[in-house]
């Protein structure tokens, strides 16, 4: 996809985008079927452009829109985000609605498959990287929405009486299979509610694929990116989906190979967890009750996948990566005390 740069030259400098008069560079960064994102620089200045593409469905505008929305909200609080530098709902200028961001000077996780120096080589440092994680939404939690214009986000009345009836539903419209366990965890979920619910903004995918760092040691998250999930919920699902998946024994050599990061040198579920508490000011006593919630809910997820593979193999990876999921859930809400 090419961007217009005479028509987003205009718009930028009709909304008194920093960098007036200046030649627009424009640099691709990344993109898929959902959203592409772009570098722009006038001058000394800098930002991040980002829109869905032109074959993405007609909601993604609203989507884009939604997001900004939050990374505005979030300007002036303690979360790490990036800055919010302006929007255009105008599909004329570029195709379709946009906003632009501040540029992060950092790194991603998903740049590489190994961490980058010094945490590659020095395992004493990795514990902060997953504190780091945990706190982005333990302040993300602390957010007023309210106070933050984000009233309408979300609806977090009802908010666990319709997990179950939703994602059943979502199921049954793309069940192609039987999958394990769905029905012990499925009954465990109906039967089982939070010791409380607090409503607060949650990003909806929170996982170390959608984090920044900073530069460098010690590790400092730098921003909390890709909003198009987010929402007015329980953000205690975040914490649960981002440790659903993290080793038993981050000591042992496994836990390197245990997912889509090296995972080797971490803290335990159980300290993460904790420091989430510390930091959020929230009970986590409940925290078996959101693993299985969140193992659940990204099995059918990831199921819709699946079945959409065809001869797509990272979609086909997921197959197995949803039973076992789904198993996990199961298992846990078998052997969970918590009731």
């Amino acid at each position: 996809m090419t961007l217009d740069i005479a028509r987003l030259s205009a718009w930028l400098d009709e909304a008194d985008i920093p960098g007036k008069g200046e030649p627009t560079d424009i640099q691709f960064l990344s993109g898929g079927t959902q959203n592409v994102i772009y570098r722009i620089t006038r001058g000394e200045h800098e930002c991040v452009l980002r829109m869905p593409p032109p074959g993405a469905p007609a909601d993604r505008d609203n989507g884009i829109l939604r997001e900004w929305r939050i990374i505005e909200a979030l300007d002036g609080t303690d979360v790490p985000h990036t800055r919010a530098v302006g929007v255009c709902s105008d599909p004329s200028v570029l195709g379709r609605p946009f906003y632009l961001m501040g540029f992060v000077d950092g790194w991603s996780p998903m740049d590489s498959r190994h961490w980058p120096e010094p945490f590659n080589s020095d395992h004493s440092l990795r514990p902060a990287l997953a504190y780091q994680l945990a706190e982005g939404i333990a302040l993300l939690s602390q957010v007023d929405w309210q106070a933050r214009g984000l009233s309408d986000l979300g609806r977090p009345d009802g908010y666990h009486d319709r997990q179950v009836a939703r994602w059943t539903g979502f199921y049954e419209r793309i069940k192609a299979r039987e999958l394990e366990g769905l029905a012990v965890a499925t009954e465990w979920l109906r039967t089982h509610r939070p010791l409380d619910f607090i409503p607060g903004l949650m990003h909806g995918d929170y996982q170390f694929a959608n984090v920044m760092y900073q530069h460098g040691a010690p590790a400092t998250l730098a921003a909390i990116v890709d909003w198009e999930m987010g929402t007015v919920g329980d953000p205690k699902l975040d914490l649960a989906w981002m440790v659903q998946g993290w080793p038993e024994d981050t000591s042992a050599p496994e836990a390197a190979q245990s997912g889509y990061v090296d995972m080797q040198g971490m803290p335990s579920q159980d300290q993460v967890v904790a420091h989430y508490a510390e930091v959020s000011g929230r009970q986590v006593d409940d925290v078996d009750y959101y693993l299985v919630l969140a193992k659940w809910k990204l099995a059918i997820v990831l199921e819709q996948g699946f079945q959409r593979a065809g001869d797509d193999e990272k979609l086909l990876a997921f197959g197995p990566v949803v039973a076992d999921l789904m198993r996990s859930a199961a298992e846990l809400a078998e052997a969970s005390d918590y009731r």
